[in-house]
């Protein structure tokens, strides 16, 4: 069906008014500001070979598809960025949705554009990857790419913002899922690589389509707070620029209002009402030196009253990103909180465009490998610190599932730092609302899977302590100690999760051999198979079978319920198929210390004393059940499954039981139902107290507490029916 004239006379509308801003001419124009004519040629056959290979193809707004890389390397060409760079950017998508390869590229444009586009394209699709698994790869190969050649990151922020800024014509589900992505991903880290103005821009456009109504109501809110700031802004400049030219300082001081994501995540992070957020304007002043820095402090703070509290100075504390600036708050005209970054042109510079700072210095000076702080050096510090950032982030995470790096990368991507000392006084950095177990990895593994407790300043404090600038941690271990699936609540840093995750895993992993050797052993009993079968020679047929390399991977297979013990025990029978004379049934002793691949059932809460047997779950190992349990007798069919339990004489810990009571409402009498647990040495794990009707005088509670087996219980429940007001107390 043709398509109507209106909207065929609406898209080549589009497509003349893309053309004139996005087309190869206006990009040309960009690019005869700042590099010589060899290599504008040179951009030139990129852009030819693009529109050729994506000839026929259109974006969802109607208009010719290369205008997207066009305008992706319009982007990169405004921030000062080299040919290849450029060349890589109109070619970004060629290798993805064109029939030309990556040795296409190599021969036709050179090795390094090749990688560059190759780094950019999407991780193929691999057969049972669940979309969330395919973007998490995607962003791992980007980052593996980007730590060879920092400029990928440059194109892949560049091509994010241009498709964030032309989300219209896009579902909204897909918007919303971009958008997300952004904020989440892209945006920081663009702020880790010190790419000021990008981010912004990323952040906010994000904002918009993530949260549209949300967007509309904060953007009129801010418009309503601050009116027409054009003329306080004009005379804030005016004052400052005064102030600082009277005591002989040079300085520009420029206005603005904050961007409104800025805004919106201050309130969020700091639960802030928006009425409560003061500080809405900014202002930056930018001097020659950094003495001049700190002598336009005093001018300002002369100029108008600091708030003491909210003074940084980063100049002297970099953050990781290499940000450099000094912070401080001030109050304004007409009662109005502002805050003044004071920065040197140089500081200035890097923070607006952190590691493409890099490859626009080297164009100015023409090739000088010379950094913008001045010093001969090969890299500019926001190269050195990207590339220390990602070594330390994939020195991490070896292994990582991809759901799992992706979580860790979100982790990572803090931008706030806090400096403390070790007890010799080295300073360590850590991000903000890191603890001292964070500290103690930081240090080194062995530190961190060891301690116990930490002094800081001289003060036992416990191991979740949120560390503050300045403190001096010293950490406390112990030879026997390890590593503590609770630490995952509340660490912060890659490195002390992944050592944490790993820990537990090869843990998991003992445990589990164990559990699967014991359960293919009373299989094996059973079938009256000796157990010499499971000599390392007799298991080769049955490994094969299973596609397992050894023996212990068969054990953790069935450990952790990944497959039925008696199921795998037929598999060393000589004659699979042949009947046999059972065996005699040889329960499994449960000692109450497996760990993970022991599961209690939640519907009855066995506890020792308990008669007991057990169900094998895919993920969870051998769930425990009463036998008097309700969902035992549900699943009588299910005796493959199913694995006979004792308990062992020696069996230890702690196990839940659920209490049922119902008692006289009494001024008190939690309080009494609470201490006579307490007395019995049992501990309470969760209170439920079902609603009642207006007549009803009795109360009944649910208590769910901690036994060590059936004869303390008892013990409980007797204290419990001496009180007074108790009518009736059962265990469910």
């Amino acid at each position: 069906m043709d398509i109507p004239v209106i909207t065929r006379i609406g898209t080549a509308i589009r497509t003349q008014r893309v053309a004139r801003e996005y087309g190869i001419e206006a990009l040309t124009k960009i690019l005869e500001e700042y590099l010589p004519a060899p290599q504008i040629s040179e951009v030139r056959r990129a852009y030819e070979f693009g529109a050729k290979m994506h000839a026929g193809q259109n974006r969802s707004s109607g208009e010719p598809y290369i205008y997207h890389p066009l305008a992706v390397a319009k982007i990169l060409a405004e921030m000062r960025l080299d040919a290849t760079t450029l060349c890589a950017a109109i070619l970004h998508d060629v290798i993805e949705d064109t029939p030309v390869g990556k040795e296409e590229i190599a021969r036709l444009f050179g090795r390094d554009v090749a990688e560059l586009v190759d780094g950019v394209s999407k991780f193929q699709k691999v057969e049972g990857m669940s979309g969330a698994e395919r973007q998490a790869e995607n962003v791992r190969k980007l980052l593996l790419a980007m730590a060879q050649d920092l400029r990928v990151i440059l194109v892949k922020l560049a091509d994010r913002l241009h498709n964030v800024r032309t989300l219209d014509g896009v579902e909204p589900a897909k918007r919303r899922r971009v958008s997300l992505e952004t904020l989440e991903i892209y945006a920081p880290i663009a702020q880790r690589l010190g790419i000021n103005t990008l981010r912004m821009e990323l952040e906010d456009l994000s904002f918009q389509n993530l949260y549209p109504n949300r967007y509309e109501v904060f953007r009129k809110a801010v418009n309503d707070r601050l009116g027409d700031t054009k003329g306080l802004i004009k005379e804030i400049e005016h004052k400052l620029e005064r102030a600082l030219k009277e005591e002989g300082i040079g300085a520009s001081v420029v206005g603005r209002q904050k961007n409104l994501y800025g805004i919106y995540e201050k309130m969020q992070r700091k639960r802030l009402r928006f009425l409560d957020v003061m500080d809405l304007l900014g202002f930056r002043v930018l001097v020659t030196k950094v003495d001049d820095c700190y002598r336009a402090l005093g001018v300002i703070h002369h100029a108008y009253r600091p708030i003491s509290e909210q003074f940084n100075d980063f100049i002297a504390s970099p953050k990781v990103n290499g940000y450099q600036s000094l912070h401080t708050t001030c109050i304004g005209p007409q009662g109005r909180k502002i805050e003044v970054q004071i920065r040197t042109r140089d500081m200035h510079h890097i923070a607006e465009n952190g590691i493409a700072a890099h490859w626009q210095y080297k164009l100015e000076t023409k090739g000088v490998t010379k950094s913008v702080s001045g010093k001969n050096d090969s890299q500019s510090a926001p190269q050195v610190r990207a590339r220390e950032w990602l070594g330390n982030l994939f020195a991490a995470q070896t292994g990582a599932a991809p759901l799992e790096f992706i979580d860790n990368v979100k982790v990572d991507l803090f931008p706030d730092e806090v400096y403390v000392f070790t007890p010799k006084g080295h300073i360590r950095q850590l991000p903000r609302g890191s603890t001292a177990v964070d500290f103690a990895y930081s240090v080194h593994t062995e530190l961190g899977d060891h301690c116990v407790a930490v002094r800081i300043d001289q003060q036992l404090e416990p191991l979740n302590t949120i560390l503050k600038n300045g403190q001096t941690i010293e950490v406390i271990t112990a030879r026997h100690a390890r590593p503590n699936a609770a630490w995952l609540n509340y660490v912060k840093t890659v490195k002390a999760r992944q050592h944490i995750r790993n820990y537990l895993k090869n843990q998991r992993e003992d445990e589990a051999i164990r559990l699967g050797r014991r359960l293919l052993e009373i299989a094996l009993r059973e079938l009256n198979v000796p157990l010499t079968v499971l000599k390392e020679e007799s298991t080769g047929a049955v490994l094969k079978a299973f596609g397992l390399q050894d023996i212990e991977d068969l054990y953790v297979s069935i450990g952790s319920g990944s497959r039925l013990a008696p199921l795998v025990a037929r598999h060393f029978l000589p004659d699979p198929s042949a009947a046999t004379i059972p065996g005699e049934s040889v329960p499994l002793a449960v000692e109450g210390t497996e760990g993970l691949v022991i599961d209690y059932a939640k519907c009855c809460h066995p506890i020792p004393g308990d008669e007991i047997c057990g169900y094998v779950s895919i993920g969870r190992g051998i769930v425990v059940h009463r036998l008097e349990c309700k969902h035992v007798s549900a699943r009588k069919g299910a005796a493959q499954e199913r694995v006979p339990l004792i308990w062992a004489p020696s069996v230890q810990g702690d196990f839940l039981a659920e209490l049922k009571l119902k008692a006289e409402n009494r001024r008190g009498l939690l309080a009494g139902v609470a201490g006579e647990i307490a007395g019995g040495g049992s501990g309470i794990e969760n209170v439920q107290m079902p609603e009642r009707g207006g007549g009803d005088t009795a109360l009944e509670m649910r208590f769910v507490i901690t036994v060590r087996d059936r004869v303390h219980l008892a013990r409980v429940l007797r204290r419990l029916r001496r009180l007074e007001a108790v009518q009736r107390v059962i265990r469910i």
